[in-house]
């Protein structure tokens, strides 16, 4: 590996009044794959993110307002416009981009074991045959207040921290790069995970409506698009029923189905789920005494709690109170992100688990690996607190272009491929994420019109929200997506 930093990568001895400016690492690796070696490069550090400046509608020019972490990787062999490019972000929001990096995506992986088999600290950094690299560039970005990127002095963080904001903000960042690195003739890709889904769906309407430019795919992992699938409050029984095959996939895992086969539970669940659930709680007081029985026993059935438990709760199962309640009496609290780690309870009689044990488990390891590998393999030297998952942009976050409804942007994702009569988009599920479940994703996905189904393709897997922690998940989806980039990049992708 060799150092060429495009900027200086310190600030001493440099004017404190200068203007910021961009600070990269360039930094030349190899790695073996299962076609043969790559010899690419990687470019780490921060960007300097610029605004037009009006004043009383004078333009005044391009004011910087914000540091942008960033980190791509090129390969070094291949015809720069030929090759497809993928932009890539986790959600939050709040968090920054190490959960696709050093999970799926990128060259370098964490090594942190699994479910019940995890690896101790300090854990471990391992090489990626499988990553995307080999059939994709790859640029990850941190927004603002996440990772290293920081608003610059005099500038407010709250104004990134918003859904129309947020959108242009990251746009600008994929703009600059693309045009900096002449990639306007490359397919291009934009790959979201949880909140990340929502900003891509955004995403591609902006840079196709207001940059003219147009992608080739979506990949969208544990997918949100509407909001109020999620929403259990002021009587929204959709959530309670689209929620019920997460349920009854946790319980099987944890045994709570005997050796039925995990399909032909969530077949139940689902068929439920679709049909007489929403009947049933839209029936209420009206219910008869035979009926409300029937639905307890099928409700308990499927979702591994007693009859007692479900006849108490009117037939209505919270999420977070099922993280607490699965495995109460085995004093265990089961993962929201994962449903297959479990915790220790920190009380037996708590309404709902104190903690994730599935977070808990993961943050570590990804934490450590990073920072090592951002500092010694990518060659960023920082000071800077690295915000893993930003609890002030989650409190600062605005949502009023949705104001008294849900955050909801299947129309925009609808919008964008109705425009773009080419752009395709690859949905992957994780059975046991409590964070997205995977049914009411495909709620979501309902709602499209069917004309564009045919550039929809869905893929399910017996993991979480960060599929990829399964690690035969990791491996099958890593050639589900290279797949999927090969097959909408409008040309052969090379190498």
């Amino acid at each position: 590996m060799n150092d060429q930093p495009t900027s200086a990568p310190s600030a001493e001895g440099v004017d404190a009044a200068a203007p910021p400016a961009d600070v990269l690492v360039r930094r030349s690796h190899t790695l073996q794959t299962a076609s043969g070696e790559l010899s690419y490069t990687s470019e780490s550090g921060t960007v300097v993110l610029h605004r037009d400046d009006l004043a009383d509608g004078v333009w005044r020019g391009r004011k910087p307002v914000a540091e942008v972490a960033i980190t791509a990787y090129t390969l070094d062999d291949a015809a720069a416009t030929g090759r497809p490019v993928t932009f890539a972000f986790n959600g939050g929001p709040g968090s920054s981009s190490l959960w696709l990096h050093l999970g799926l995506l990128g060259p370098r992986r964490v090594e942190m074991g699994d479910a019940g088999e995890l690896l101790p600290p300090p854990y471990g950094l391992v090489d990626n045959p499988e990553t995307l690299l080999a059939t994709t560039d790859l640029v990850f970005i941190d927004p603002v207040s996440t990772g290293l990127s920081r608003v610059v002095s005099g500038e407010q963080p709250k104004d990134f921290h918003g859904f129309t904001a947020d959108i242009e903000s990251v746009a600008e960042i994929i703009r600059s790069w693309v045009t900096r690195n002449h990639r306007w003739l490359s397919p291009k890709f934009i790959a979201g995970e949880s909140y990340g889904t929502t900003r891509a769906a955004g995403l591609a309407q902006h840079l196709q409506e207001k940059l003219g430019m147009y992608l080739n795919g979506l990949i969208l992992i544990s997918s949100v698009l509407d909001f109020g699938t999620a929403n259990f409050e002021h009587g929204n029984d959709r959530a309670h029923a689209l929620y019920l095959p997460f349920y009854a996939a946790t319980a099987h895992f944890h045994g709570k189905h005997g050796d039925r086969p995990l399909r032909e539970v969530l077949g139940e669940a689902e068929d439920y789920a679709a049909r007489a659930y929403p009947w049933v709680l839209s029936r209420g007081n009206r219910l008869t005494d035979a009926e409300r029985a029937a639905a307890v026993s099928r409700i308990a059935g499927l979702t591994g709690l007693t009859e007692d438990y479900v006849d108490r709760a009117d037939l209505r199962i919270e999420h977070w109170r099922f993280f607490g309640e699965l495995l109460r009496d085995r004093g265990l609290t089961v993962g929201r992100i994962d449903a297959r780690f479990t915790g220790p309870a920190a009380s037996r009689i708590a309404e709902s688990m104190d903690a994730d044990p599935s977070m808990d488990a993961i943050t570590g390891p990804y934490a450590a690996a990073f920072q090592h590998y951002l500092g010694v393999e990518l060659g960023v030297r920082s000071d800077q607190v690295f915000r893993v998952i930003s609890e002030d942009v989650g409190r600062d976050w605005s949502f009023k272009e949705f104001e008294n409804s849900a955050v909801y942007v299947v129309d925009r994702l609808a919008r964008a491929m109705r425009q773009n009569p080419h752009l395709a988009v690859h949905f992957a599920y994780g059975y046991y994420d409590g964070a997205t479940p995977y049914f009411c994703a495909m709620d979501d996905v309902a709602r499209l019109a069917p004309e564009l189904l045919p550039r929809l393709e869905h893929h399910f897997y017996e993991s979480g929200h960060m599929t990829y922690v399964h690690q035969p998940t990791r491996v099958q989806q890593s050639a589900d997506l290279a797949d999927f980039v090969t097959r909408h990049s409008g040309r052969s992708a090379s190498r």
